[in-house]
């Protein structure tokens, strides 16, 4: 067995573990990068890249078929279900292809194949053939879906993750989906409007990531319209028939279904690292504390970054977490806190969903002293043009100061008003400066202002009124 002596060690070649290693590598070039997988990131293999490319099948079928509404007639939709897997493949492959380049154009001597374990505070072994003493570790090996074992043993292969989806040759006749979070919610509508039998099965009555309660009866009232759903299947029992599986326990009949899709949650990927054998303070499930300014794990010469922490599964997130995390391990001991990005979260789904800077529940749990400001987009203008007049919009905005916090959304264009939102919250911008910027007619941006004025009255704040301006002071 060999032994190696870096600087830095990064375990794991995602999005959080590459970032990482491009981050340390400006400070030394002594960085070995290990991984046990195929190169290529979660987003960009099982993420958020193919689940966009079948959602946007998806889209195309809807919009044809809405299209008599508008007085347009194309006839009846066909969905070739080897093509759009075709195209979903392909396209998945691309985008991997990039990532795997990216890795494979970095030194040889710098990348490591195999499973890493720690033996030792700051020594891995690398499967049978690599130990490894680093000076500083950083631990980025991502998460997996997490499925109940009983399930597994009831199912086989009849039980699927989402992982498994983008290698389909073809659609499926009919799947049920359990799990009515992010993943869950985009898979089954987008399988819908393909023309799969689908149902989206959840617990607590619950459906995505809205914490806010007036949005989630929104979220619910909404799309249970568009989606066969039941979210309030607490108590499921699943059983296979030959090719089938039967859900049942949902207080009504039995259902069958040729596969089941488990969208419920992911874990991160520690069982294996042998944490056991090191002095790292961890929480109540194993998992490693982190300070997210600085990515280093208590006081320790260790850092983690991306999904493994389970803070914030996000693709920007994760990116983030590397760069502080590298940086910090390739500079040490000179630790610097790094600030971070305010919050943005997007589910694809139609209407879509967001939540941009500080969201109702965290407000609320903080006990900070907050306004909401809200608007219907059922009748407003260019939502009502473009019949995507469904959902709200909720704003919330600080009493003391006037200062925008955050908000929540389910409606149409919530990815881009998210991301104006999200900027206008980490900028700190007052609600009354929002107001002041310009907003075109007619655009769905003018029902964020509706919002924002109503905010404003709420908050019962804002400067005298100007002589002669017919869009400024309180409750403009």
């Amino acid at each position: 067995m060999k032994t190696l002596r870096p600087d830095v060690a990064v375990i794991g070649a995602g999005t959080a573990g590459m970032t990482a290693y491009r981050a340390a590598r400006e400070h030394t070039e002594r960085v070995l990068l290990i991984e046990s997988g195929p190169y290529g990131t979660t987003c960009a293999r099982v993420g958020c890249m193919p689940s966009k490319l079948l959602i946007a099948a998806a889209e195309a079928a809807h919009t044809i078929a809405e299209a008599p509404a508008f007085g347009v007639h194309a006839g009846a939709v066909r969905v070739d279900g080897r093509a759009v897997m075709a195209r979903v493949r392909a396209e998945r492959d691309r985008f991997v292809g990039f990532v795997v380049e990216a890795v494979e154009r970095w030194p040889d001597e710098a990348r490591i194949r195999g499973h890493a374990r720690f033996v030792a505070d700051q020594v891995l072994q690398v499967d049978d053939h690599t130990r490894i003493e680093a000076d500083r570790i950083v631990i980025a090996t991502g998460s997996s879906p997490a499925l109940p074992r009983a399930w597994r043993d009831a199912l086989g292969e009849r039980l699927l993750v989402n992982d498994d989806i983008f290698d389909w040759q073809d659609l499926p006749r009919s799947i049920a989906v359990v799990g009515a979070g992010v993943i869950g919610l985009e898979i089954a509508q987008a399988l819908h409007r393909l023309g799969v039998r689908v149902k989206l099965y959840g617990r607590g009555g619950r459906v995505g990531p809205l914490t806010d309660p007036a949005l989630q009866d929104e979220t619910r009232r909404v799309l249970a319209a568009m989606l066969p759903m039941n979210v309030h299947a607490d108590h499921l029992a699943l059983r296979r028939d030959g090719d089938e599986v039967v859900v049942s326990g949902t207080g009504g009949p039995d259902e069958r279904f040729d596969w089941l899709l488990a969208a419920t949650g992911r874990r991160p990927n520690v069982d294996a690292l042998g944490l056991e054998h090191t002095t790292l303070p961890r929480d109540a499930s194993g998992v490693p504390e982190v300070d997210r300014r600085t990515g280093q794990i208590g006081a320790t010469r260790a850092f983690m970054a991306g999904d493994v922490s389970e803070l914030h599964p996000l693709l920007h997130e994760a990116a983030d977490d590397g760069r502080i995390a590298g940086d910090n391990a390739g500079r040490w001991p000179d630790i610097r806190v790094r600030p971070r990005r305010a919050p943005l979260a997007v589910v694809f789904s139609d209407p879509q969903i967001m939540i941009a800077g500080r969201g109702h529940r965290d407000l609320v749990d903080a006990k900070v002293a907050f306004e909401t400001g809200a608007v219907s987009f059922e009748d407003q203008g260019r939502s009502r043009v473009m019949r995507v007049n469904h959902g709200r919009l909720h704003v919330y905005g600080e009493r003391a100061s006037g200062r925008f916090l955050g908000a929540e959304m389910i409606g149409p264009a919530a990815e881009h008003l998210g991301h104006l939102l999200a900027w206008s919250a980490q900028r700190g911008d007052t609600v009354q400066a929002m107001l002041d910027s310009p907003f075109y007619h007619p655009v769905i941006e003018e029902g964020l202002r509706t919002a924002l004025r109503d905010l404003q009255r709420a908050l019962r704040m804002g400067p005298p009124p100007v002589e002669r301006c017919l869009d400024c002071g309180p409750g403009a």
